[in-house]
């Protein structure tokens, strides 16, 4: 076995360990952010300790889930990187202009429903998306 062998055998144990643990945290978070958002309706009727317990059970793993993000892309190539961060700058900014523009339009009276932030980050992930098979497309 070559030294580019072992390189590339380690990098993808590697890679694939740390998508692992992304998909582990990430799952994790959706799982409380659920019973935050869920449970003091429909299991402990509004109890305020138990909800604020909740809460920061879900705040916590969230950060961890950005900590296992960060550990995902500092072990990707170069490339991967690049690709990643292009699409998470445009993810950011649609979000943030568009998102800026939904609540004016509320404030203007130009629409009469309030704007909700799952709109926004429905729209900042499907921009995610796009923008990641784009740069896969674009440096094949």
């Amino acid at each position: 076995m070559t030294d580019q062998d072992i390189k590339k055998d380690t990098y993808q144990t590697k890679n694939c360990a740390n998508n692992k643990t992304l998909r582990n945290w990430t799952s994790a978070w959706v799982i409380t952010m659920a019973i935050a958002a869920f449970a003091p309706r429909f299991i402990w009727d509004f109890n305020t300790t138990l909800t604020i317990i909740a809460l920061l059970i879900n705040i916590a793993v969230g950060f961890r889930m950005l900590i296992a993000n960060r550990d995902y892309l500092r072990g990707l190539d170069e490339m991967q990187q690049k690709i990643l961060l292009e699409a998470m700058a445009l993810a950011l900014g649609v979000g943030l202009v568009v998102g800026l523009s939904y609540e004016l339009l509320e404030d203007i009276k130009l629409i009469t429903f309030e704007p909700e932030i799952p709109h926004i980050v429905i729209l900042m992930g499907i921009t995610y998306i796009f923008a990641v098979i784009s740069g896969h497309r674009k440096y094949q």
